[in-house]
């Protein structure tokens, strides 16, 4: 069955705490190569059939109206898994 992936992050102007304590983590581990590190959320949606394009905006709205806080997050992806 095919999978629409949803991805969320924190809109870039805010802070990322998450991110922040990971980023720290990192350069106490010696870990210097990544300079910024922001986390983020994935969705997996299974599909029962075909993915249309009406499937692709229904994720579409309910990646916008449920799986995200437009005051605070993007949605920056989402695609078809097969």
């Amino acid at each position: 069955m095919p999978t629409i992936v949803v991805d969320v992050m924190p809109k870039s102007e805010l802070l990322d705490p998450q991110g922040k304590a990971v980023s720290g983590a990192l350069g106490r581990l010696g870990v210097e190569t990544f300079s910024n590190v922001r986390i983020g959320k994935r969705f997996e949606l299974t599909v029962e059939g075909d993915i249309t394009d009406e499937v692709l905006a229904s994720a579409r709205k309910v990646a916008e109206d449920v799986l995200s806080n437009a005051v605070i997050e993007d949605v920056v992806g989402i695609e078809v898994v097969e």
